[in-house]
């Protein structure tokens, strides 16, 4: 016994509990055995201290390991936090009592003097003290400051398994194997630590080190007289194994070896055993009062958690595992959470549910709370209770009080559900003439029934789900039935309630829409398991709460977003504006209808929210009351204007809301709207960066001067080049001395002026291969040769020069090269031609654009944006300076240059012209060479006539872009359930996910030339321009276009399959089944099947047509693989060939006439082996067909040499034609009827359980023992 207790104790096989429960769990871990927990006060974390000697730090609320801590040697068996300090004790095996700092994860040292395994450890509420708790009989009671023990507990005469402080007075109480409850009075304690003693936090103190020593020795050996027995509780037959005490009454709970739980009374003079609880069927554990409610809960190594009520000192709940011990309990000191440690890890969970009922009709909140039913007022903030409610059954556990409420505004009545008796209901019907005024009295009408989720559907009826039947019933105001509904839900187990008349239905991956008066689901979407159903206030949009998602659908349940959250979503209230916001443990956050979310402030506590209206939300906490919490919503108020476009929202909130912050500004960005989040930004390069993005050249090249860097003029010419922005790109090309850059750009701007500059820059800066490369540009030949003499290449001159015919100076080159050993010459036969640039198609200052409006933003940030243009064109040195019209006019390129110092280049004739590259025309710096500007004075009918001129511009104001249509592409894979469709829009992700929704299909190799057919037969490729070589333009196709359409066309691309090309195909493969050809046959049939999931039709009769032709593809392929099987194994199994051959007579959809063909074969396949019953039944089925006159009767002979022969099988055949049959399609084997099948979602084909899984052999594409919603080839089918 002594050993067992050190390690494990055996526990023998237990009995079933009378009934058990599923907890409430929260958080579980799995590891070894846990012996000992703790909870944070605080913090929502839990220390573990596990068998293996480790100790681990979790975040149960987010479910994840902080932190491990392993220095003890073996297990580690008492674990606990201190109230205030970043510290934890824990006790092991090794004798040691380690204190420990989480902050610095680290020990800090280590307390010694117990002299066997140490049980438990625990901290003083108050006082630096800990005491512990050993198998070496005492109980040590110890200062962490001083890090001493200040005294020793001795009296028990076996293992103490704990020990443990009162939480108010001077008590310990402690347990053991010696069958004794021990209370212990340590005032004296208090006392001399308040006076500074050896126990005081000011350390030893005392002069004669002797005298302490000795009285050290004294109390280690016979017990200090700090500490006595006050009460020795007697009344276990066995040992004890864990003692606490009652947070605030004089109890004391005890369990033990004899299975009993034990409850104590004590006063100042005496304790005694108030009673005694039985139903453990081996040792308990653990047992503790419940901080918040009059139970208390032990646990045994029955493996099971129990719950007692105190008052009546009975049973009332039982959590069990099937295969391990509990072994410890812990409760958090503040909220409604309990730990419990078993063999194989932990378990954090609650004994019943804190969400109160609640339901909000108008500005009246109803909820449960206390068995009262109350009505919150929003306008007055009155709370009146309405009625009482009843008590819940006998046999109702803890967990049994109010689950959800439904209101009737019409007849005032309420429907309270709970969990009690299995799951049940209360109607009330609630008196409207001072109804709060009656102090919550009874109602004036009440009934009980059984059911889950019973609510409201209509002004006198209300549903109520029986989930032993699977059956919705429909009952009137006086609890009777009047109608019943079985919905097609598989695994329904929730209704709530959507709207007038329907009901949503809920199952484990899905929500169905039901329509309680046609009795028929008109809507289902994909769904994690919903918790809670949200509508808002004109029932367009529904949110879906699930354990840590958040789904918004519309009223027909049409998918609009999804929000994932890493901790538990609790609860959500619709804004006014139609933005949802819901809280989760610690966070109230918002979601708006696109499906962008974000923080709207953290929460100390969960609380459920019941209403939202502007900077307000209102709430329940967990204890029923109703609360208000100021919210920011001007964040998600903006987004929302955003989405909906409403600009002139967005500039007010812009103008006069605190906006800023970079989440404000991503968001803004990620979303379209740089031009906007300009204008938050004031730091230079995220300025710049916004620019470019939204194009704004002014601001960008504005942010560019105040960054002055290299990369950033690099970017700027990128963006203004794309733009076509000439004037931009050679000043940035100027500020970065890229030249090789502004010599391209002036050769394709045709600019040989400036050509003739750049030669010169070149020649001043001494870079022959740049002055090579503008000489070529320019066609200059003489200039060429020029360079190549001075650069020492005299043979590459001569060359030259005798190619393009300047003869003199070739003559002269070759006088110098006559010293050579061999004359450079030249090709015979060739017809040199002078390199000169092409003549550009336009000459214009900029590349021309259309003179547009600004948009709202640009209107009303303008200030911002013109200031970029002002500075560019100061900074640039007036050439520049941005002009003042829309279309970004430059003045003269040629005084771009500026001043030559721009170019840093040196040399001489720094202050000459010849560095400024202006044109011949730049005669003075008044600008009396420029453009001569002049007003005409035009006769007034020229004005009038001058229709499509300036003056109309000018007077309608510049001409408006249209904006940027959706492409056609994009429009056409927006919101579209159908493959074929996606696919035509070069999505093929978008339609392979569908696919696999729909069908199951894994395997997207075989449909990879449907998914290319698609996308090129919804585009037609013209070419482009002769001078872009090679370009194409690719015009999106569109069915049932016409020119009513218009440009918007009619949002549907052309589709290449069609299902009469399909059909065609189909009667093409029976031919050559007919003949013979399954190879040819089983490839059409294939690409049939696959054909048919890239349809696209227009009515329901068209999607029965397409259902039907993919059976039959679908049919006729297995039946050829059948076939082509059997012909591979006839040689070598005559009787695989003989059962082969009468499954392909089973194949589902055969024609008859392939029918009877499959029935002659098999025919003769089995009687040709000595199978006559099988041929015999094959010749009678052959004969019911009605064959041609000659096949007739040779079935007829065959029929009759069987019967002759005995109708007797010579081979022991797998086929039974009397027994209903299936054929596996991957084993080609019988799946006789009642036999678990599975197939595959593609093509219906079935198989045996064991190919789950696999990839489908019939569709070749789809996973067998996938779940699909379907194939759908038409929009009517999502109508």
């Amino acid at each position: 016994l002594e050993l067992c207790q050190h390690d494990c104790r055996c526990a023998r096989p237990c009995a079933p509990a009378a009934w058990a429960a599923a907890m409430l769990t929260k958080f579980e871990t799995k590891s070894n055995r846990v012996k000992g927990l703790s909870f944070h006060p605080k913090r929502p974390w839990i220390l573990a201290s596990l068998h293996s000697g480790v100790v681990q730090l979790w975040d149960y609320r987010m479910g994840t390991l902080i932190d491990r801590f392993d220095e003890h040697d073996g297990p580690v068996r008492g674990v606990h936090f201190h109230r205030t300090q970043p510290l934890f004790v824990s006790g092991g095996d090794d004798y040691k009592i380690k204190v420990w700092n989480y902050k610095n994860r680290r020990c800090l040292f280590t307390l010694l003097g117990h002299l066997d395994y140490i049980r438990t450890v625990q901290f003083h509420e108050e006082h630096p003290w800990i005491v512990s708790a050993s198998d070496d009989q005492t109980i040590r009671v110890w200062n962490w400051q001083s890090r001493s023990c200040i005294a020793v507990l001795t009296g028990h005469n076996h293992y103490v398994m704990c020990a443990a402080f009162h939480a108010k007075e001077d008590l310990v109480v402690s347990a053991s194997l010696d069958q004794t409850v021990r209370v212990w009075d340590i005032s004296g304690l208090r006392k001399r630590s308040s006076a500074g003693g050896p126990g005081g936090p000011g350390g030893p103190g005392g002069d004669d080190d002797l005298m302490r020593l000795g009285q050290q020795m004294n109390s280690d050996l016979f017990g200090g007289g700090d500490a006595v027995v006050k009460y020795v509780l007697e009344g276990h037959d066995r040992g004890v194994n864990w003692a606490a005490f009652h947070p605030t009454l004089p109890l004391i709970v005890s369990g033990a070896d004899d299975r009993q739980v034990k409850l104590w009374r004590m006063n100042d003079t005496k304790a005694w055993e108030v009673d005694t609880l039985r139903g453990h069927l081996n040792n308990v554990s653990c047992v503790m009062f419940h901080a918040r409610q009059d139970i208390i809960v032990s646990n045994s190594e029955d493996k099971s958690v129990r719950v007692w009520d105190m008052s009546k000192r009975t049973g009332v709940q039982t959590y069990r595992r099937e295969h391990d011990r509990f072994w410890i309990l812990a409760a958090h000191p503040e909220l409604n959470l309990l730990a419990a440690g078993h063999d194989s890890g932990m378990i954090v969970f609650k004994l019943e549910r804190e969400r109160p009922a609640y339901a909000c009709h108008g500005g009246t909140l109803y909820f449960v709370k206390d068995r009262y039913l109350r009505a919150y007022d929003y306008a007055s903030g009155r709370d009146n209770p309405l009625v009482s409610l009843r008590r819940a059954g006998s046999s109702a556990g803890p967990a049994s009080g109010a689950r959800s409420i439904s209101y009737n505004p019409a007849e005032n009545a309420v429907l309270v559900n709970s969990d009690a008796d299995g799951g049940s209901y209360e109607l009330l019907i609630i008196p409207r003439e001072g109804g709060g005024a009656r102090g919550g009295g009874e109602p004036s009408d009440s009934r009980r029934g059984q059911g889950q989720c019973a609510v409201f559907i209509a002004r006198n009826r209300f549903a109520v789900l029986d989930k032993a039947h699977s059956e919705i019933l429909i009952k009137n105001l006086r609890n009777e039935v009047t109608k019943k509904c079985t919905p097609a839900v598989p695994s329904l187990d929730a209704i709530f309630f959507a709207g007038t008349g329907s009901l949503l239905l809920r199952s484990e991956d899905r929500v169905a829409l039901f329509d309680v008066q046609q009795r028929v689901v008109t809507a289902e979407l994909s769904t994690p398991f919903v918790k809670y159903v949200v509508w808002n206030a004109d029932m367009t949009q529904v949110a879906l709460l699930s354990k840590h998602t958040v789904i918004i659908a519309s009223r027909k349940l049409e998918h609009l977003c999804t929000v994932h959250e890493t901790i538990r979503v609790k609860s959500g209230a619709w804004d006014e504006c139609g933005v949802f916001v819901y809280t989760t443990l610690n966070h109230v956050k918002y979601c708006l209808p696109n499906g962008d979310s974000g923080i709207v402030r953290t929460l100390d506590n969960p609380v459920y929210l019941t209403r939202v209206q502007g900077d307000v939300a209102c709430c329940l906490d967990r204890d029923g009351k109703n609360r208000t919490l100021q919210i920011d919503n001007t964040e998600y108020v903006f987004k929302l204007a955003l989405v909906r476009r409403q600009y002139d929202r967005v500039l007010h909130m812009i103008r006069t809301a605190p906006l800023c912050g970079q989440a404000i500004i991503a968001y803004l960005q990620n979303k379209g709207y740089p031009e906007v989040a300009l204008h938050f930004v004031r730091d230079e390069r995220t300025r710049f960066n916004l620019a470019i993005e939204c194009g704004n050249i002014e601001a960008a090249l504005q942010a560019a001067h105040e960054l002055d860097e290299k990369d950033a003029w690099h970017t700027l010419g990128v963006e203004a080049l794309r733009q076509g922005n000439k004037d931009v790109v050679e000043f940035a090309y100027q500020k970065t001395k890229n030249f090789e850059r502004l010599s391209f750009l002036y050769l394709i701007m045709g600019n040989t002026e400036k050509l003739q500059k750049m030669l010169k820059i070149a020649d001043m800066r001494g870079d022959a291969m740049s002055r090579f490369h503008n000489a070529l540009f320019l066609g200059d030949v003489e200039e060429r040769v020029k360079i190549l003499e001075e650069a020492g290449y005299a043979a590459l001159a001569y060359v030259c020069a005798k190619t393009h015919g300047l003869d003199e100076t070739a003559e002269r080159l070759a006088g110098e090269l006559e010293e050579l050993p061999e004359m450079p010459t030249m090709a015979d036969g060739g017809e040199p031609k002078l390199l000169v640039p092409p003549a550009p198609y336009l000459r214009e200052d900029n590349w021309p654009l259309l003179t547009v409006s600004k948009s709202l933003f640009e209107q009303a940030f303008g200030a911002s944006a013109g200031a970029g243009g002002g500075a560019g064109g100061e900074q640039a040195g007036g050439a520049m300076g941005m002009g003042e019209d829309d279309a970004m006019a430059m003045e003269d390129a040629g005084d771009a240059w500026g001043d030559g110092d721009d170019l840093d280049l040196g040399g001489e004739g720094g202050g000459d012209d010849s560095m400024g590259l202006g044109g011949e025309g730049d005669e003075d710096e008044d600008g009396s060479g420029g453009w001569e500007m002049e007003d005409l004075e035009l006769p007034a009918d020229v004005l009038a006539g001058a229709g499509g001129g300036a003056a109309d511009i000018s007077e309608a104001g510049p001409f408006v872009v249209p904006t940027p249509g959706v492409p056609a592409a994009q429009r056409w894979a927006q919101k579209t359930p159908l493959a074929a469709e996606c696919a035509a829009a070069g999505d093929f992700d978008a339609a392979a996910r569908l696919l696999h929704r729909q069908l199951g299909v894994v395997n997207l190799e075989p449909l990879r030339q449907h998914f290319v057919a698609a996308y090129l037969g919804s585009h037609a490729a013209m070419p482009g321009a002769p001078s872009a070589q090679g370009a194409t333009l690719l015009v999106p196709l569109e069915r049932g276009w016409s020119e009513q359409s218009g440009a918007a066309g009619t949002g549907a691309p052309a589709v290449v399959a069609k299902l009469s090309t399909l059909e065609d195909d189909l009667r093409r493969a029976y031919k050559w089944v007919t003949e013979g050809k399954f190879s040819e046959a089983l490839r059409t049939f294939v690409r049939i099947m696959q054909s048919c999931f890239m349809l696209v039709v227009e009515t329901r009769r068209e999607v029965d047509e397409v259902k039907e032709l993919l059976a039959i593809a679908a049919g006729y392929t297995a039946a050829l693989r059948i076939e082509l099987q059997r012909k591979e194994v006839a040689k070598e199994d005559p009787k695989r060939a003989v059962e082969l051959a009468a499954y392909f007579t089973h194949a589902p959809g055969l024609q008859n006439v392939h029918l009877a063909l499959a029935l002659r074969s098999a025919m003769s396949s089995a009687f040709k082996a000595k199978c006559y019953g099988t041929s015999a039944s094959m010749a009678r089925r052959l004969v019911e067909l009605a064959p041609a006159p000659k096949v007739m009767a040779q079935a007829k002979q065959v029929l009759g040499a069987c019967e002759k022969a005995g109708l007797g099988d010579a081979l022991d055949l797998d086929y039974d034609a009397r027994n209903p049959f299936v054929t596996c399609n991957s084993a080609f084997t019988p799946i006789y009827k009642g036999s678990k099948t599975v197939a595959c979602p593609a093509s219906g084909a079935k198989y045996h359980p064991d190919a789950e899984g696999d990839v489908c052999g019939v569709s070749q594409v789809g996973k067998i023992g996938a779940d699909g919603s379907g194939l759908m080839v038409s929009h009517s089918q999502a109508r």
